[in-house]
């Protein structure tokens, strides 16, 4: 049965299509190579990696995603829930989250209150590029709108925690960005000797 048919409102993502083709995956998960660069206190400030325990294999799965900050918590709005790794956290929510700022074991919750989506909508309202990504999803972006149609929406925030989480990424590349940058030296040495 459908949503017309029920009479439900369609979940927001379903006017975002998700990103099925094999090219679009990779680039979406290309931000972890930059990771293991050692690049991660530059993206970390817009992209953090979450790393989650996969729900079958019981291993660490890790994905960027891209976060705010909105009073001091990180807020992540879920665009694809079938997605992997949001299917893994709802099995498990204990996740390793990496940021500009480090490493933080937390606890992966939904927001569901009004005064924490309250706060947020103040914060998405305040930024007018941000304002217009959710009105290109929603068709009334009002508070009262958005509070009403809260259900429609996956947006995560993060506890601290000091149970167990799964390992952080590791920055095992760090040694292609000095590599990278002395071949490009020696290609403009080059030239510009020619």
């Amino acid at each position: 049965m459908t949503t017309q048919e029920t009479g439900e409102r369609a979940p927001v993502v379903e006017k975002v299509p998700y990103p099925s083709h094999p090219f679009l995956k990779y680039a979406f998960k290309s931000p972890i190579l930059l990771w293991r660069m050692g690049l991660g206190p530059v993206f970390g400030r817009i992209i953090m990696i979450l790393t989650t325990t996969g729900r079958k294999s019981g291993q660490p799965r890790r994905t960027p995603v891209e976060f705010h900050v909105v009073n001091g918590r990180p807020i992540v709005v879920v665009a694809w829930p079938q997605s992997d790794w949001y299917r893994n956290l709802q099995a498990d929510p204990h996740v390793m989250i990496q940021t500009a700022t480090g490493n933080h074991h937390m606890i992966a919750r939904r927001l569901t209150s009004d005064e924490e989506l309250s706060a947020l909508f103040d914060y998405v309202d305040s930024h007018p590029t941000l304002r217009r990504i959710w009105e290109a999803m929603s068709i009334d972006f009002s508070r009262e709108s958005f509070l009403a149609d809260k259900e429609r929406y996956h947006i995560l925030t993060f506890d601290p925690t000091t149970e167990p989480t799964p390992p952080p990424l590791e920055t095992d590349l760090w040694w292609t960005l000095p590599l990278g940058l002395a071949a490009v030296a020696a290609t403009a040495f080059r030239n510009g000797r020619g």
